[in-house]
């Protein structure tokens, strides 16, 4: 996922809630704790009794090294196009948030996701937008405003964090 300014701290905010318990418990794996018991029964013991279950997520922004390199070195508005080319993979799917939808840089790694096979959920404000054309599903809450836009995109995003963590860690999913 990625976004710019607010959405950039939006995008972290939502893999802190998928990394990790956001409502529900999430144990891990059974032979992933016996593995850890079995390779060091006192450290593997912790591990299995505090690591939750995660659900793979990564913000774009968040690679400061990476990022501030190759915005230097070449075409800034690329920086998540070049992202997106190394950790992108058929079926996963990026979570592009652009308050405006029409963000360069968020559009480029759109464009890349696309080519590469994953789905594509954009995250804007209410105006026809470049991202709402390319994404497979986009939301777009009914605001104009940037920070009134922000303010609505939290109760989307945590909604749409705990439908993924009822479906893969609920009861129902057992």
């Amino acid at each position: 996922m990625a976004g710019n300014g607010g959405s950039a701290a939006d995008s972290e905010h939502i893999v802190g809630e998928l990394m990790k318990s956001f409502k529900l418990p999430r144990p891990i794996d059974p032979t992933i704790a016996s593995n850890c018991k079995n390779i060091d029964p006192e450290l593997g013991g912790i591990m299995a009794q505090h690591l939750q279950g995660t659900l793979p997520a990564i913000a774009l922004t968040g690679h400061l090294g990476l990022s501030t390199a190759y915005m230097n070195d070449c075409v800034p508005e690329l920086v998540f196009a070049q992202q997106m080319l190394g950790f992108g993979q058929a079926g996963d799917t990026f979570l592009a948030i652009s308050t405006s939808g029409n963000s360069k840089n968020i559009i480029y790694a759109a464009i890349v996701a696309k080519a590469k096979g994953l789905k594509i959920i954009g995250l804007t404000g209410s105006k026809p937008s470049r991202l709402a054309e390319l994404a497979d599903v986009c939301i777009q809450v009914p605001e104009t405003e940037t920070y009134k836009i922000q303010e609505l995109h939290l109760p989307v995003y945590h909604s749409l964090c705990i439908m993924l963590e009822d479906r893969f860690f609920g009861q129902t999913s057992l």
